[in-house]
């Protein structure tokens, strides 16, 4: 487990000895909430049960329905709001690189001891104790070395919660981020009672028609800017209303545009409706040729790794595309 840059890091046998230490703990993560996000929580959360802990866990209403993906996974305990006992818990974030990232007041307003267990290389290191390590796959990975420290049985439902952080964060162990060690670890969780099959087709092909026509009708309208260097599209109310999808069957259409030949950067460009702050979502992704999109959405108030990131904003379209050029032609240097 190597450790992040930044004094105030911690190692992963400190966070260890919090955990220990501490009875009540409130799980969390970042809006927007994906499958590493997803699977550590339900992760840390089976962890710290199994070690006689109270854990709960919160997401806003707001994210609810979650992607089609993901709602096999069981959340149906999980808080919408502060539970009564809140002053008392100790609040773990989890693969949340910025406070920013979870704007539900009473988590950013502070007042709880905070733990931080993140891998992007942008983590602004906000808790009391952090543990942030960017050389790892996802931050399922880290829950699972944390696991292991304390002692616990891998149980099936660890198992299985984890590995949907590993393939989903990994592109299904596909992106650079894979290593030999990721390989490990999937196979011990596989050892631990994973359904491996089950998980693939949950997780990729329960797909509703209504998406089907959304993915269509986004890549129907594919553009490419900067020489090609850019391919983007966009998702409006009028192809949510056309194709009967709502804006939570967006996942895995960016995946799409990262794919078109010649292109180093893919952007999808999706209204919010009423879920968000902002008026649109912009998720980006690199084909790792040298343009890191996580700068680019930091700009915008975002955040992610170097080939994936995005960021909300009040900008139209013909506003996004030259912003978006520009930084890619300044990171190119051409």
């Amino acid at each position: 487990m190597s450790e992040t840059s930044g004094l105030t890091a911690a190692g992963i046998e400190q966070v260890a000895a919090e955990l220990r230490s501490r009875g009540r703990f409130l799980l969390t993560s970042h809006e927007g909430p994906d499958g590493d996000a997803l699977g550590s929580l339900l992760g840390m959360h089976h962890l710290l049960t199994q070690l006689g802990k109270d854990s709960v866990m919160f997401i806003a209403a707001k994210e609810f329905p979650l992607p089609i993906e993901y709602r096999f996974l069981p959340l149906q305990e999980v808080f919408h709001e502060p539970p009564a006992d809140m002053a008392d818990r100790t609040v773990v974030f989890l693969d949340c690189g910025n406070i920013d990232r979870m704007p539900v007041g009473f988590l950013t307003e502070g007042g709880n001891f905070t733990i931080n267990i993140d891998h992007h290389h942008d983590n602004t290191l906000f808790g009391d104790v952090n543990l942030v390590d960017t050389g790892v796959s996802c931050t399922a990975e880290i829950v699972y070395e944390l696991a292991v420290l304390l002692g616990a049985e891998i149980t099936p439902e660890i198992a299985s919660s984890l590995y949907v952080g590993l393939v989903t964060d990994t592109g299904k162990f596909m992106y650079e981020n894979t290593d030999a060690r990721t390989h490990r670890i999937a196979a011990e969780l596989i050892e631990a009672g994973v359904e491996v099959d089950e998980t693939y087709r949950r997780l990729y092909e329960h797909v509703p028609i209504a998406k089907l026509r959304l993915v269509s009708r986004a890549l129907d309208g594919i553009q490419r800017h900067c020489d090609g260097r850019l391919a983007i599209a966009s998702i409006t109310a009028a192809d949510y209303e056309a194709s009967g999808a709502g804006e939570e069957m967006t996942e895995g259409i960016i995946d799409h545009l990262r794919s078109v030949e010649g292109a180093q950067v893919a952007a999808l460009v999706r209204d919010l409706g009423d879920r968000g702050r902002a008026a649109r979502k912009v998720s980006l992704r690199s084909s790792g040729v040298g343009v890191d999109v996580s700068a680019i959405a930091r700009k915008n108030g975002g955040g992610g790794h170097k080939r994936a990131a995005g960021f909300s904003t009040d900008l139209e379209l013909d506003e996004l595309v030259p912003f978006l050029c520009g930084e890619v032609t300044v990171q190119l240097g051409a």
